[in-house]
C-alpha cells in the first residue's frame, strides 16, 4: 500500500463504501441500440469534439460488461456507480441490459449504485422546458420498478452545475448553448427534476437516496475587495446555488427571483429529504475580479463579460488536464459544508474523485489518490460524517468535448482493440482496499 512518509493510510470505519464510477455515454457504446441523446447531436457538429471522435463505440461496455464486472471484482470494491442511459431505456430494450448488469454485480458481491441522469438527455427534451422534469420522474419510476428489487442506493442527477454551465451557459458541452445567465432556468429545472425523482423513488420503496453534486472551495485571488467579491459570487454560482436549495430549502440571496415558475412551491419539492449527499471533488478554484478579456482555463474559454475571472493556482502540480492537485481542498470543502449546513447536511459520499494522466505506470495518479484519501480521512477525523469514496473512473473513456485525449481510468483501454490493461493505480487501489480489511 502506498504510504506518506512511511505511514500507512489510516483505517476507515467498517461498512465504508469503496467504489469506482463511470457513466453510460462515456463507456457503453452500442449507440445504434438506443435513441440519440443531445451528446450524439453535439458530437455530430464539426469542431465540437477536440479529436473529432464520437462515443458510438467508446469502451463497448454494452457488449463487454461481464469483462468489466470481472475487473471490478478483481479490484475488490464493494460498490460500483454507473449511470442508466435515459435514451437507452426509451428505446424499449435498455432495461434488459441494466437487468443483466445489476444481476452480475450482485452475483459478484458488488453493490450497484445507479445514477439516473448523467448528461445524456434524449433528443427532443430540453432542460429549458419545465415539462422535462416531469418526464424525468416518469422515467425514474420506470427504472425503479424494474431494478428496485436489487438496487437499494440511488443517485438522481450528476453535476447539474457543470451541465448548466458548460452545456447551456458557455456552450462547450452538449447541447452547446451560450446563454450565460439566461441558463439559470436549466439549473432550476434540473433541481426540480431531482426533487420529483426523489418522490418517485420513495413511492417505489427506495430508502437510500442521494445526488452527485460537484463542489470545490473557491479561493480569492487576493484580499482586495474586488477579488473577494468576485470569489464570493463564483462560490454562490457553482456551490451554493446547487446545495442551498437541496439542504436549506432556499436559494442564495438574489437568485430565487431569477428562477422561473412558482419558486417557493418548487423549493418544497427540491428540498425533499436526502439520505446522503454526494460530492464530486476534483480541485479548488482561484477566482478574482474580471480582467476584461477572455481567459482559457482547463480547456474552457471564460467570456470577458463574466463578473469574475478564473486564475491559475500557483505552487501546486497540475494534471495533464491542467487542473491543480490540491488534496487539502477536499478537507476544507467538507469541513466548510459541515459548518455551513450543520444538521441539515446528511452523511456525505465522495461520488467522484480522480485525475487524468497518460500511461499505464501511472505513479502521478497514485500520488493524487493517496493524497485525497488521506485528506478525506482528515475530514472524517474532524467530525464530517463521510460514508464512501468512489474513484473516477474504472476505465479510460470518452471524455466529453476532449474525446479520447484524456485518460482518467484505473484500467487502460486500447480503443482500437478494446483490450483492457489494469494500470499501476488499479493495483494500488486494490492493495489499499485489502489493507482496509473487510468492508461489509
Amino acid at each position: 500500500m502506498a504510504t506518506d512518509a512511511g505511514n500507512p493510510i489510516p483505517r476507515f470505519p467498517a461498512g465504508f463504501l469503496w467504489g469506482v464510477s463511470t457513466s453510460a455515454h462515456q463507456i457503453e457504446g452500442a449507440a445504434d441500440e438506443r435513441e440519440p441523446s443531445v451528446w450524439d447531436a453535439f458530437t455530430a457538429e464539426p469542431g465540437r469534439i477536440k479529436d473529432g471522435s464520437t462515443a458510438a463505440v467508446a469502451c463497448d461496455h454494452y457488449h463487454r460488461h461481464r469483462e468489466d464486472v470481472a475487473l471490478l471484482a478483481g479490484l475488490g470494491v464493494n460498490a460500483y456507480r454507473f449511470s442508466v442511459s435515459w435514451p437507452r431505456v426509451r428505446s424499449g430494450k435498455g432495461l434488459d441490459f441494466y437487468d443483466r448488469l445489476v444481476d452480475d454485480l450482485c452475483a459478484a458481491g458488488i453493490r450497484p449504485v445507479p445514477t439516473l441522469f448523467h448528461w445524456d438527455l434524449p433528443v427532443g427534451l430540453d432542460w429549458l422546458d419545465r415539462d422535462t422534469a416531469a418526464r424525468f420522474a416518469e422515467y425514474v419510476t420506470q427504472v425503479a420498478d424494474r431494478l428496485g428489487d436489487r438496487v437499494t442506493k440511488w443517485i438522481t442527477l450528476n453535476e447539474p452545475a457543470e451541465h448548466t454551465l458548460l452545456g447551456h451557459a458557455l456552450g462547450v458541452h452538449a447541447p452547446g448553448r451560450k446563454l450565460l445567465f439566461d441558463a439559470l432556468p436549466v439549473a432550476h429545472h434540473q433541481l426540480l427534476a431531482h426533487g420529483l425523482a426523489v418522490r418517485a423513488l420513495r413511492a417505489s420503496g427506495a430508502t437510500d437516496l442521494g445526488i452527485a453534486n460537484s463542489h470545490g472551495p473557491t479561493w480569492a485571488a487576493s484580499t482586495e475587495a474586488a477579488d473577494v467579491e468576485a470569489a464570493d459570487f463564483y462560490d454562490v454560482l457553482l456551490n451554493r446555488l446547487f446545495a442551498d436549495p437541496l439542504l436549506l430549502g432556499r436559494y442564495p440571496d438574489g437568485i430565487g427571483e431569477l428562477m422561473p415558475g412558482d419558486v417557493e412551491a418548487d423549493l418544497k419539492v427540491i428540498a425533499e429529504p436526502l439520505d446522503w449527499y454526494g460530492v464530486n471533488y476534483y480541485a479548488p478554484t482561484r477566482v478574482g475580479a474580471p480582467q476584461g478579456a477572455e481567459i482559457e482555463f482547463g480547456g474552457v474559454t471564460m467570456p470577458a463579460e463574466l463578473p469574475f475571472s478564473v486564475r491559475e493556482i500557483e505552487g501546486h502540480p497540475v494534471t495533464d488536464f491542467g487542473w491543480p492537485v490540491a488534496p487539502e481542498g477536499l478537507t476544507e470543502l467538507l469541513t466548510a459544508f459541515r459548518d455551513r449546513y450543520g444538521d441539515r447536511l446528511p452523511p456525505v459520499v465522495i461520488t467522484e474523485n480522480g485525475c487524468s494522466y497518460p500511461g499505464v505506470d501511472d505513479q502521478e495518479r497514485i500520488a493524487f489518490l493517496d493524497g485525497h484519501v488521506r485528506a478525506l480521512h482528515r475530514a472524517l477525523a474532524a467530525g464530517v460524517d463521510v460514508r464512501g469514496y468512489f474513484v473516477w473512473s474504472l476505465l479510460d473513456n470518452f471524455e466529453w468535448a476532449e474525446g479520447y485525449a484524456r485518460r482518467f481510468g484505473l484500467v487502460h483501454v486500447d480503443f482500437e482493440t478494446q483490450e483492457r490493461t489494469p494500470k499501476a493505480s488499479y493495483r494500488w487501489y486494490r492493495e489499499l482496499l485489502r489493507a482496509q480489511g473487510p468492508t461489509a
